[in-house]
């Protein structure tokens, strides 16, 4: 388990303002990269590498993650 309290959470820039299906994503912490859900902030954030975030993203941007 991660200690997050300090996490600095900020919204996907893909994230709508409609109450859709919207990420936060805390970058700032020592070791993991964290993300939560918006709408229930209190439930479990999945924590991951900074490497693994990285390849993620990369996945996501080059549509190797499906459509």
């Amino acid at each position: 388990m991660h200690d997050l309290r300090d996490a600095q959470w900020r919204k996907s820039t893909y994230s709508g303002g409609d109450g859709g299906n919207c990420v936060e994503v805390a970058s700032n912490l020592t070791s993991i990269v964290a993300v939560r859900d918006t709408k229930n902030p209190s439930s479990p954030a999945l924590a991951c590498t900074p490497a693994n975030w990285s390849t993620f993203l990369s996945g996501l941007k080059n549509g190797a993650l499906g459509a």
